[in-house]
């Protein structure tokens, strides 16, 4: 099997916003006009209700009710704003997907985003915060890619390791001759994604092996390493010990790991009603 062949089944791919796609498509870009996107926000009526219901939710604690997208940009800032249209995007990009709880797969997937943000924010301009987010978000869209495509060898695979004890990716390349890292990065290279978030998603496991510019894909790692310690229920020392110091060097972390670790494993997402 290749993975144009899980492509090629364009009904059976995540159903992204194309104001979504527009506004990933922008990161990269310093000339990006986000009037215009917001505008776009504004006239897809399903993305701004759920928005406008997040923003208005007691988290934000705002002071007045906001009743509109730009009103949204004024008490929040683009910056936020960013942050909920591609969140709440993904959010509703598949329903009934076998062998996936979605709000399970995308409140873990906003816990990612939010620990990448926060990564990142530590490497003193090495990465991108926005790209981190929206790159913790997408990590894991190959998986879902492939159990909407091929359902019954994603849920073999999904057997394989539970059953065999290996890692996913080896479940993976042996069933496949392909990882769910490769089949995402393949489709976001379809959506016209910025390089430096389609290779960070196909390094995500690697990143040493990205030669140029691979402090995304470290970041990356570390969001999701950390997520799966902060499950664990493990002493902080335990976690101190096996935690790779070689990926936070390659992130461009200078930071001691114990310095920051504990505030790490205590960020949580705000994001999880726009999985429900």
């Amino acid at each position: 099997m290749e993975i144009k062949d899980l492509l090629s089944q364009t009904d059976k791919l995540p159903n992204i916003p194309e104001v979504v796609r527009e506004l990933i498509q922008a990161l990269n870009n310093p000339n990006a006009n986000y009037d215009e996107i917001s505008q776009k926000v504004t006239k897809d009526q399903t993305l701004s209700l759920k928005i406008l219901r997040l923003v208005n939710s007691a988290h934000f604690g705002l002071s007045r009710k906001v009743a509109s997208i730009d009103e949204a940009v004024v008490m929040l800032g683009m910056a936020k704003l960013k942050t909920l249209v591609i969140a709440s995007g993904f959010a509703n990009s598949a329903c009934d997907v076998e062998g996936i709880d979605l709000p399970v797969f995308w409140c873990d997937s906003f816990q990612v985003a939010e620990l990448a943000r926060w990564i990142a924010e530590m490497t003193d301009g090495e990465v991108d915060p926005d790209l981190a987010f929206t790159a913790g978000i997408i990590h894991n869209i190959g998986q879902l890619l492939l159990h909407m495509a091929q359902p019954n060898r994603a849920m073999a695979i999904k057997t394989l390791i539970s059953t065999a004890g290996i890692s996913r990716g080896k479940a993976e390349f042996d069933r496949l001759g392909f990882t769910s890292a490769d089949a995402g990065h393949a489709l976001l290279e379809c959506w016209k994604f910025p390089e430096p978030l389609t290779l960070a998603i196909k390094y995500q496991n690697n990143p040493a092996d990205l030669v140029q510019n691979p402090q995304l894909s470290a970041v990356l790692k570390l969001a999701c390493l950390i997520n799966c310690e902060s499950k664990t229920g493990d002493d902080i020392e335990d976690i101190l010990q096996r935690f790779p110091t070689d990926i936070a060097t390659i992130a461009g972390i200078q930071t001691n790991t114990a310095d920051y670790l504990a505030e790490a494993l205590a960020v949580k997402s705000s994001l999880d009603s726009l999985a429900a």
